[in-house]
């Protein structure tokens, strides 16, 4: 992933989504640009025409946090948004290397991690990186995403949205979740441009999946912390589930997330099923109860 081109990409895809009214630029004529021109963010980050051309040409190297923060509120960027920005500057600039996980051939989660994720027994929860494998769950997880885990090598939430047809079903916004899930990856790869695994996870996904590519081209990014969403489970139905994300401060780059539904509510009812069928298989499968991963 060219960092130059990742740069030019995502200003001109930002430039292009802010319209003259929402940046407050009164308009008079006709407009042969979508969005905003140079000029007009130029003006509003109170930088020069040719400084800002160079910039969005992919050349971050210098770029104060001062410019960075004036570009970000003359795109009216979000929190993400900004981030995103951010990894990118540093990443052109020569900065440090974001803190990677030592390389093992299989990540394994440690015992006290793995006793945490069984503590969770009233919502599916699991462990994932930044390329949305999911590396670790608890057996109600592993009930909830059985599709996804079905992936050859390892369960990826990515492949699974864009190159399995079950994921239509399970996701009854698909859109959406698409979009998310793009996000997210999009996000990853400017924070660690030069992850192989991940570089060749895009490639995979762009070259199978029209859908895929087209959001990857949209150059979106987005913060995955809480919210909620709706899924249709193959064995409980529909299910409307709360979402909490929090990052693991001694695993750098990887998240801990957990599901949850209302109390009383026919989710909640749903998941408990969805428990009573997953501990009925593992005793048929003489499966080990503790985490998988």
């Amino acid at each position: 992933m060219n960092n130059r081109d990742g740069v030019r990409d995502f200003l001109m895809s930002r430039r292009a989504n802010l319209t003259p009214e929402q940046a407050g630029i009164p308009v008079s004529g006709n407009r042969r640009v979508t969005g905003l021109r140079r000029s007009e963010v130029a003006a509003l980050a109170d930088v020069s025409v040719e400084y800002y051309a160079k910039i969005e040409r992919g050349n971050l190297s210098g770029v104060s946090d001062a410019v960075l923060d004036a570009l970000a509120r003359a795109l009216h960027l979000d929190d993400a948004e900004r981030e995103y920005l951010f990894d990118l500057a540093r990443v052109g600039s020569g900065g440090a290397e974001p803190v990677r996980r030592r390389k093992t051939k299989k990540w394994v989660a440690r015992e006290s991690l793995a006793w945490a994720l069984n503590a969770v027994t009233d919502g599916p929860a699991f462990v994932r990186n930044g390329r949305m494998d999911i590396l670790a769950v608890n057996p109600l997880g592993a009930a909830f995403y059985e599709y996804v885990l079905q992936d050859p090598g390892q369960g990826n939430l990515a492949r699974f949205q864009f190159l399995d047809d079950r994921s239509r079903d399970f996701y009854p916004d698909w859109d959406a979740a698409a979009d998310v899930t793009v996000a997210i990856l999009r996000t990853e790869a400017g924070r660690d441009p030069h992850d192989k695994h991940l570089h060749d996870l895009v490639g995979e996904l762009s070259t199978r999946s029209d859908q895929f590519r087209t959001r990857w081209g949209a150059h979106n990014v987005r913060r995955h912390g809480s919210g909620t969403k709706s899924f249709h489970h193959h064995v409980v139905g529909d299910l409307t589930l709360s979402f909490e994300g929090m990052e693991l401060t001694t695993e750098p780059g990887l998240s801990f997330l957990i599901y949850a539904a209302e109390p009383g509510s026919e989710s909640r009812h749903r998941l408990n099923l969805l428990a009573s069928w997953a501990a009925t298989s593992r005793q048929q499968e003489g499966a080990d109860p503790d985490v998988l991963g």
